[in-house]
């Protein structure tokens, strides 16, 4: 069953099937500035089973502070960054899990891997359980 979000103004929309490959919080100085907070929530999933249903997201491409190329897509309209793709992925797509329209994705993408710790806000705790690196890899 393909789960399915968007946007915050609602014209781009995405879906995906398939079981995520990973699930991960990221620290990341990019993930801080395209989220606005502390860090990101990400499911990455498989390419084959990922879609774009509407709207033609913008795109914008940089070398990220793994030292790879990174691409965020995001709405032209509202600037909601709904994933991002590059080299360090293959052909799997990063989703950005508060964009998904089921109300449990967040606690359903619980992450089994915390990236860029050393970035981790003093105030924000290891989340229990999961990996601590110091880098994307």
């Amino acid at each position: 069953m393909a789960k399915e979000g968007g946007c915050f103004c609602g014209k781009v929309r995405i879906s995906y099937e398939g079981e995520p490959v990973g699930k991960a919080v990221c620290h990341c100085t990019d993930c801080r500035k395209i989220t606005g907070s502390t860090y990101s929530t990400n499911l990455i999933v498989p390419g084959a089973g990922f879609k774009i249903l509407s709207g033609t997201p913008k795109s914008i491409s940089k070398v990220a502070e793994s030292g790879k190329e990174i691409t965020s897509h995001f709405c032209g309209d509202c600037g909601t960054t709904l994933f991002r793709d590059g080299p360090s992925f293959g052909d799997n797509k990063v989703i950005k899990v508060g964009t998904l329209d089921d109300l449990n994705a967040l606690d359903d993408a619980k992450p089994t891997v915390e990236l860029f710790v050393p970035n981790r806000v003093s105030w924000v705790q290891e989340i229990p359980g999961t990996a601590q690196k110091t880098t994307m890899t």
